[in-house]
């Protein structure tokens, strides 16, 4: 019998209807994804995702009543094994680091065509962090204007491995990559991702990226 493929349930939430619908429609003519809501603005987006508890909630920053910023904490406070994915118009350091600090897991532009939109839903499903190439410079270069933050070994006892796994991740490789450049499995990439998120104390990779970069693990230089 062949093995049914899981359905990734989704919330749109922007204040724009059309855009709202138009993500809607691209979505839905994908079998793998169901919309099961949307919002028009950050104070719905809090209360569906509490609710509806999807997969993923592609989430405006612009919103009215709640911006998708302070969305996100809430949903991220509430509901964290919610994944939020921010679809912006807005592409400057600041707004992807305070996106990034707020909880989110992504960040993707609204300029996206529709066939690269779903093409990043489903690898950020797959592998829980979604940030375009030239968005993580962006992501980088604020952290390097922040500073290490304050090194906490003790927080951070990572493997050699675990280091080096955390290093390529900036580099915005998928788990796949990440076997093939240290000739493993899939499977033991995901044990050492897990073993990093414990000892971090986070629960993706973008958290722990940003994480491994405060603490001095790893080199925001690339």
């Amino acid at each position: 019998m062949a093995t049914k493929k899981k359905i990734v349930r989704v919330l749109i939430a922007d204040d724009q209807t059309l855009f709202r619908e138009g993500i809607k429609d691209v979505l839905e003519g994908e079998k793998w994804i169901e919309v099961v809501g949307e919002a028009a603005d950050g104070e719905e987006a809090v209360a569906l995702a509490k609710k509806l508890k999807p997969e993923v909630v592609l989430m405006d920053i612009k919103l009215p009543k709640m911006d998708g910023i302070a969305a996100t904490k809430l949903i991220k406070k509430n509901t964290p094994e919610v994944n939020v994915l921010m679809l912006s118009s807005f592409e400057d350091e600041a707004h992807v680091m305070e996106a990034i600090q707020a909880g989110a897991n992504g960040y993707l532009s609204k300029m996206l065509p529709a066939a690269e939109l779903v093409n990043s839903i489903r690898t950020f499903t797959a592998e829980g962090l979604m940030i375009p190439q030239q968005l993580m410079g962006k992501l980088l270069q604020g952290l390097r204007q922040m500073g290490d933050g304050g090194k906490v070994p003790s927080q951070a006892a990572l493997t050699k491995t675990e280091i080096r796994v955390l290093d390529l991740l900036v580099r915005g490789m998928s788990n796949k990559e990440l076997a093939l450049e240290l000739g493993c499995s899939v499977k033991t990439i995901k044990n050492h991702l897990n073993s990093s998120f414990h000892k971090l104390d986070v629960t993706s990779r973008t958290e722990a990226v940003v994480k491994a970069i405060k603490l001095g693990i790893i080199s925001s230089d690339r």
